[in-house]
Formats: C-alpha cells, sequence, structure tokens
C-alpha cells in the first residue's frame, strides 16, 4: 500500500436555501399579509483528527468535497431544513490553509 503524506484537498460549506413569496389567503380575511419562510442553513464542514490514522489515502483518488444545500422555505412561515453536515477525518498534527493562506 502507497503511503500518502500530502493532500490538496477542496471543501465547500453547503448555500442556504432559497425563501419562499407566498400571501395569506382565507375565506374571510381581505389583507392576509405576507407568511413565505426562510430558506434553511446549509451544511457545515466538519475536519475531526484521530489520533489511530496514519494516511491520507482516502484523499487520494476524491480531492473535491461539498456540503449539501439547505432546504427551500414554504408558505406559511415554515423555514426549510438545514443541510447536512459533512464530516472528515484526518489524521493529528495535520496544517490546513484556505486559498488565501489564512485559516
Amino acid at each position: 500500500m502507497q503511503f500518502l503524506d500530502e493532500a490538496k484537498v477542496f471543501v465547500r460549506a453547503g448555500n442556504g436555501g432559497n425563501g419562499c413569496v407566498s400571501f395569506r389567503r382565507e375565506k374571510f380575511i381581505e389583507f392576509g399579509g405576507p407568511n413565505g419562510g426562510d430558506g434553511g442553513k446549509g451544511g457545515d464542514v466538519i475536519v475531526e483528527c484521530v489520533a489511530n490514522l496514519n494516511t491520507l489515502l482516502d484523499f487520494r483518488y476524491q480531492q473535491h468535497f461539498k456540503a449539501k444545500k439547505g432546504g427551500n422555505g414554504m408558505g406559511q412561515n415554515r423555514t426549510g431544513a438545514a443541510g447536512p453536515t459533512w464530516c472528515s477525518k484526518c489524521r493529528r498534527e495535520r496544517k490546513f490553509s484556505t486559498r488565501t493562506g489564512r485559516l
């Protein structure tokens, strides 16, 4: 098995969901007003450090990862569902940086 000590990985958090434009409509209410819900929060990205992981071989064939987007808002002031969290494991003592070089 090949030992992989360095990997370039591209990770992106999920986008928030779209809000909903909706107006309240009931039989005897003349001016119902708006009742659209907000979009859900996009998924988070978490990197977990594990002591017994020795190699970065998991990142050899797949380098691009993206968390899921949040659910869309609905009528009756219902907020969209939050996107699921994307979690990755890596070994301890790893150095992470962004495209600009900052963390």
